[in-house]
């Protein structure tokens, strides 16, 4: 065991001897991390905004602004008129819309009321703004038009006695109107199959899992260099002279290479967990699982790979090419449903695929212990085979 603890504590100096080594190790998968899941993730309000001077402050200017919160299209933001036209001289903004004072609706039952839209000339987003708003207004106005129309039919059958009887009615009619509008049955019912969508992704959980997996790779495939080292500078050649057997020494180099590894993974589930908001589930014992199955599978891997090179310099390219393309290929960058059904297939041969999946089973499908003891057990299973082939190909020379 001592000898164990010696080997551990040697390989710790060698691996972090250099600042590079940290590169790999916490920055590289953090600053990943971070961009491709952190920059893209969450859902974004893609509507074209715009601000709107709400002078009139009635209820004909909040059902417009109402209506052109509901739109698909645009973002109304209200805003003072000068700050306003100050960001569309700067062009800060496509367009304004400028509600003035007076704007009601008893004002409507004198004729039509003037709104202002001021735009960027030669904007794209002025234009949808402008669709927008003629597309806001025309809902509002439907009720004005039933209204006026109420008003008109009236006035032709039996008159009104002055002004204020005229707009009592319209007053009245447009009351109505709205209420019969609002309560309008739906001319066009939307049937949605219940289907499930075939794509589990979640921008930060698929990113911080497959950079996770990705940068926790490379370093335990690069397993390989450090035996090439060592072999290349004739430290293994020495251990012949001593009683340092090759399982001890095996044992001491892989079990601290697992260790760093699972120390590196358990800070990425943290950053994870409190910076990206990643929910990982409701099963430590899971989690752990996946975890250690998937070190124990990159650390034969490498251990494999480095009886496969003659020098450091080849394993450290060797290990780099291969842990980047089984990450690829593995769904570590994108989801694995996006691919061919035959690739789909195919990539189960590699090691990353099944951490990917076991990890994703347990944090966007609630699986437990249960739910991912496949995919420990096929990862066990690569762990068991590279480690045979890596220690029947041992060689100290």
């Amino acid at each position: 065991m001592q000898k164990m603890i010696a080997i551990v504590l040697k390989d710790l100096r060698i691996r972090f001897s250099t600042p590079i080594e940290w590169l790999f190790f916490l920055i590289l998968p953090i600053f990943f991390s971070f961009i491709i899941g952190g920059g893209t993730g969450g859902p974004t309000d893609s509507r074209v905004g715009f601000y709107v001077v709400d002078e009139a402050q009635t209820s004909l200017s909040a059902s417009l602004i109402d209506a052109l919160n509901a739109s698909t299209a645009v973002r109304p933001v209200l805003k003072e008129r000068q700050a306003a036209l100050k960001d569309l001289d700067e062009r800060d903004v496509a367009a304004v819309l400028l509600l003035p004072a007076g704007l009601d609706w008893d004002d409507l039952a004198e004729g039509p009321q003037s709104i202002e839209l001021r735009q960027l000339p030669g904007s794209t987003n002025a234009l949808v703004v402008q669709q927008g708003v003629q597309t806001a207004l025309r809902e509002v106005s439907s009720a004005v038009q039933i209204a006026n129309f109420s008003t008109e039919q009236a006035e032709e059958l039996f008159g009104f006695e002055d002004k204020l009887d005229r707009n009592a009615w319209f007053t009245q009619a447009l009351t109505a109107a709205q209420t019969a509008l609002q309560t309008a049955p739906e001319r066009v019912q939307t049937t949605v199959a219940d289907v499930p969508d075939q794509i589990d992704y979640d921008p930060n959980t698929n990113s911080s899992i497959g950079q996770m997996i990705t940068w926790v790779f490379i370093p335990l495939i690069g397993l390989s260099a450090m035996l090439a080292y060592e072999r290349q500078i004739g430290t293994l050649r020495r251990l012949l002279t001593s009683p340092t057997s090759k399982a001890v020494y095996l044992g001491g180099t892989i079990i601290g290479m697992v260790l760093t590894g699972l120390l590196q993974m358990t800070i990425l589930v943290a950053f994870g967990k409190f910076v990206l908001g990643v929910n990982w589930g409701n099963s430590v014992l899971a989690i752990a699982m996946m975890l250690v199955s998937s070190s124990l599978a990159a650390a034969a891997l490498g251990t494999m790979l480095g009886t496969l090179v003659k020098t450091a310099s080849q394993a450290s390219g060797l290990s780099m090419m291969v842990g980047m393309v089984m990450a690829m290929l593995g769904g570590c960058w994108y989801p694995l449903e996006l691919f061919p059904q035959a690739v789909q297939s195919a990539v189960r041969v590699l090691p990353t695929t099944w951490a990917m999946q076991g990890m994703l089973d347990i944090t966007l499908r609630g699986q437990g212990p249960e739910g991912v003891l496949l995919e420990m057990l096929v990862l066990g299973g690569f762990a068991l085979v590279f480690f045979l082939v890596g220690i029947w190909r041992f060689k100290y020379e």
